[in-house]
Formats: structure tokens, sequence, C-alpha cells
């Protein structure tokens, strides 16, 4: 660390080429979400048309808390994936609340409502997949905060 009124400036460690790769992945993932959810909440038709009529029913029927909690899951998402570009230390955060609102919101699909009835086996291993993703970032994230990587 630099003395009090020294020039020197201690130097960054160098960044790995995997934070590159892990990065650029992540942003491609969570872009995916970003368009389903966008997509989603905009209705669009050529998009929503993939869908059966329950199902359907059951996305546009979310209540308003849930709907804020998937909003929290994929945008912290996003910006957690490009903090981990930039090498800032909040993707941490940003991946800590993705985590809370991927809970909320599988709290609601999975215990509060049809969701699994609606969705099938395809929904549950889907939500698992996201879930061993965010979970993986987060640790990620948080191993390359601590090696200084992330600042």
């Amino acid at each position: 660390m630099a003395e009090p009124g020294s020039s020197r400036v201690e130097a960054r460690p160098r960044t790995p080429a995997h934070l590159w790769v892990v990065g650029v992945l992540a942003l491609l993932w969570q872009l995916v979400g970003v368009f389903d959810y966008t997509a989603t909440q905009m209705r669009v038709e050529s998009y929503m048309a993939e869908f059966t009529e329950e199902q359907l029913a059951y996305f546009t029927g979310f209540p308003g808390w849930v709907i804020v909690a998937w909003t929290i899951a994929i945008w912290c998402g996003l910006f957690g994936a490009i903090a981990l570009l930039l090498r800032r230390r909040w993707a941490v955060w940003l991946y800590g609340l993705s985590i809370v609102g991927l809970a909320v919101t599988s709290v609601y699909n999975f215990g509060l409502s049809e969701g699994v009835a609606v969705m099938g086996t395809a929904g549950v291993v889907f939500t698992v997949v996201i879930w061993i993703v965010t979970i993986a970032l987060l640790l990620y994230a948080r191993k390359m905060a601590a090696r200084g990587i992330l600042v």
C-alpha cells in the first residue's frame, strides 16, 4: 500500500482469462433471462404463442410481489454480470440480491401456487439449473473479490 504523500500506486492483480470467459457467458445467460422477462411482461405475441392457455393464465396472474421479486432476480443478475466484466466488487451484492429474488419467486412457484402442475417437469428442471448457475456465479464473484480481482 502506498504511504500518504507517496506517488506510488499499488498494482492490481492481473485479470485472469477465466474472468472474461465467465463474465461473457454470464452476460449471455442473463440476457436470455432478460428476454424471457421482458417478452412475458410486455406480452409479446410471438413469444407468448409458445405457451398453453393454462401457462398464459398462470404467467399473467402473478401477484405484484412476485413480479417485483422476478424483476430483482433478472436485473440484478444482468447487472452482476456487467459488474463482473467491469471487475467491480458489487457483483457479489448484485448476485446476492438476484438469489433473494429467485428465492421469493421459487417459493411462489413451488409452494404457494400451482407452478409445478402448470410448467411440469421441464419447469422444475430449468429452475434447478437457474439456481445452480446463480449460486455458482455468486461464489465465483466472491472468490474473485477475495483475490482482489474485483475492486
